[in-house]
Parts: structure tokens; C-alpha cells; sequence
């Protein structure tokens, strides 16, 4: 069994590669080239018929959607790691909570945040106050979930993978946005998960493919793909 994944630097499909080098799964990637919209184009979409980043090519055909992948993997192959409670651990509830919290919530804002002509046009007022207030609540957001977030210490979930990714962009992106709200210190146990993700030989994995850099969730820098756009 193979998986293809379609992926573009520094985009959500990094999540579900880490998920895919954790567990020790064999696949390869094809690069979505962002700069041509691929991800609009008609052969892409017959993969992900939302025309976003990731899909994945699995066995039993298609998927997209980050947590969803992310989940059917970690539930399909637990025998290579356990990044997810199995349907019996009374804990699989508030992590399924959690996962979804970070998908549905967080990073759904965090794409407003990053485009947020798509919700009030091109209109740059209107764009800075959608901006300002998509801010304020991902901060909340990040503090609920440092004083909250349980974590994993023994192992990694794919909330920690997730989570860690989701800590990377707001320090990089916009690109030419103040993000000076954004800052790892404030959440010290956010920035410890981060530490601790990064040390993975997953993420150093991925650290080679795409470019990150030597601490790209708790330090990051803008990445520098070998292949590709990370814009």
C-alpha cells in the first residue's frame, strides 16, 4: 500500500506529511504548482473537489480535508503509532474535540486572516478590519488552548502535529502584514510543544523537503522549498 500525496511547501498537506512520516507509511508527493492555480485546475479537482491543498491518493481512492486525512490515517494504521485514541480509550472524545477545534475554528480563521478578500473583497478598510478582528480572536484562541490543551508528553497525536503547523504561519504570513500580535512567548506551553514537535525525525524530514528551516514552529523563517512556492 502507497499513498500520493499533492502538496504544496508550507501549505496544509505539511500536517499530513508529518502524519504520513510518523507513521512510517510509504508515499510520494506531487507538487500542486500554487504559482499556475493547479489547485483550480479541473484534473486537480477530481482529487479535491474544493480546489485546496492537500489531497491524498489512497487505496480506497481520494481523500481531502486535513483532519479527516490526518484521522483516517491514524486510525487506519495504528499498529505503526498511536496518533490517535482508539474508539475504546475514554479519552477519544475530547481529542476528537480538540481536533476538530483546531480545524474547524483555528485554522479556518487563520485562512481568513491570510485572505481576507475572499470574505469582504478588495476593498483594503475593509480588508484591515476584517484583519484586526480575525487577530484578536486567534490570540484567544491561542490562549485557551495553552492553559487547556492537554497535549501529548508520551508520544504525539495528530492534534500536536496539527497544532504545531498551525503555530508556524501566523509568523510568517501575510507576508507583507503586521505580525506583531503574533508572538510564541506569550504561550509558553505552546512554545514548549513546538520545541517538541520540531525535534521529531518526521519534521526533520520534512525540514529537508520543503525548506523550513532548523526550528520552524518555534522559531520559524520564511521557507525556502527546493521545489515550488511557499506563498
Amino acid at each position: 500500500m502507497s499513498f500520493v500525496l499533492h502538496y504544496a511547501p508550507d501549505n496544509a498537506s505539511l500536517v499530513v506529511r508529518l502524519a504520513l512520516e510518523e507513521l512510517r507509511l510509504p508515499y510520494r508527493t506531487v507538487l500542486v504548482d500554487r504559482s499556475q492555480s493547479a489547485q483550480h485546475s479541473a484534473p486537480y479537482k477530481r482529487l479535491n473537489p474544493v480546489g485546496r491543498i492537500p489531497a491524498l491518493e489512497t487505496p480506497d481512492g481520494p481523500m481531502f480535508e486535513t483532519a479527516a486525512i490526518c484521522l483516517w490515517l491514524a486510525d487506519r494504521h495504528r499498529e505503526n503509532a498511536h496518533l490517535s485514541p482508539d474508539m475504546t480509550d475514554p479519552h477519544r472524545g475530547a481529542f476528537l474535540s480538540w481536533l476538530f477545534y483546531l480545524s474547524n475554528t483555528v485554522h479556518a480563521e487563520m485562512r481568513t486572516l491570510f485572505y481576507p478578500h475572499l470574505l469582504v473583497g478588495a476593498d483594503p478598510a475593509l480588508q484591515a478590519t476584517v484583519s484586526q478582528q480575525i487577530q484578536s480572536s486567534l490570540g484567544a484562541h491561542f490562549g485557551l488552548l495553552d492553559s487547556r490543551y492537554p497535549g501529548s508528553h508520551e508520544g504525539l497525536t495528530i492534534c500536536d502535529i496539527y497544532l504545531a503547523v498551525l503555530l508556524r504561519w501566523p509568523a510568517l504570513y501575510p507576508v507583507a502584514a503586521d505580525r506583531s500580535w503574533f508572538d510564541l512567548a506569550r504561550w509558553p506551553n505552546l512554545h514548549a510543544l513546538a520545541q517538541r514537535v520540531e525535534m521529531r525525525e518526521s519534521v526533520q524530514t520534512a525540514i529537508r523537503a520543503e525548506g523550513l528551516g532548523p526550528t520552524p514552529f518555534s522559531n520559524p523563517r520564511p521557507a525556502t522549498p527546493p521545489e515550488g512556492s511557499a506563498l
